[in-house]
This record gives C-alpha cells, structure tokens and sequence, in this order.
C-alpha cells in the first residue's frame, strides 16, 4: 500500500476526523473565554478591587518587566475553560450512565429456537 493510501486511510477513520474538529472548536472556544476573562471579567474585578487593572500589575526587576496582572488573567481563562470541559465531561458520563442502565432488548430466537417452538406447539395440537 502506497503511503498516500495509508496516509487517506488514517485522516478519514472516525477518530482523527472527531479529534480535529474538537481541536478547532476548543480553539475557537479558549479565544472566546480569553476575550470575556480580558474585556469582561478582570475589569469588573478590578472595580470591585477598588480600581485595579490586572493587565498593568507588573514588578520590575532591572529591566525586566514580570506582568503578573496577565497571568492573574490567564489562570482566570484555565479554570473557566477547566470547568466548561468538566461539565461537559460529567453531562456525557451521565448520558453514558443512562444508556448502560437501559434494558437491552431481548435477542432475536434463534432459527433452533422457532424450530422448536413450532415442534412444541405441533405436539400440543
């Protein structure tokens, strides 16, 4: 098998194509938090903090600058992102749950069974 062919087989299986397209939406989804812990979210915590802006805490050090106003900021983003994921993860377990407690039908007779249950309603005739 040519390694173009290997290469198709493997993008197009299920779980790649799943994988990628949770990628690209998680992406989509950390921009989303990043801009509404950043524009909304520190801004209001800065007022209730008596007018602190998060994004200009920093302490110099030489010529260093260590911003720790915006890693204040990206740890708010993480636990936003943390727990979004964390429900979702515990609305499909629970999904899951509800699935496996479902009584499953009972199985088709097999052609043994009907043949026999024939026999037996023959002989009761």
């Amino acid at each position: 098998m040519s390694m173009m062919k290997e290469f198709k087989a493997f993008v197009m299986r299920g779980n790649v194509m799943d994988l990628a397209v949770g990628v690209i939406i998680g992406a989509a989804f950390v921009k989303i938090v990043a801009s509404l812990v950043d524009n909304i979210v520190m801004p209001i915590v800065g007022i209730l903090m008596q007018g602190v802006k998060f994004d200009t805490l920093m302490i110099k050090v030489g010529e260093a600058e260590i911003k720790y106003g915006m890693f204040i900021g990206s740890i708010v983003d993480f636990i936003i992102v943390a727990f979004v994921i964390f429900m979702m993860v515990k609305g499909l377990n629970r999904m899951k749950k509800k699935e496996e407690a479902a009584p499953a039908a009972p199985p088709a007779p097999t052609k043994e069974q009907v043949l026999l249950t024939e026999i037996r309603d023959l002989l009761r005739k």
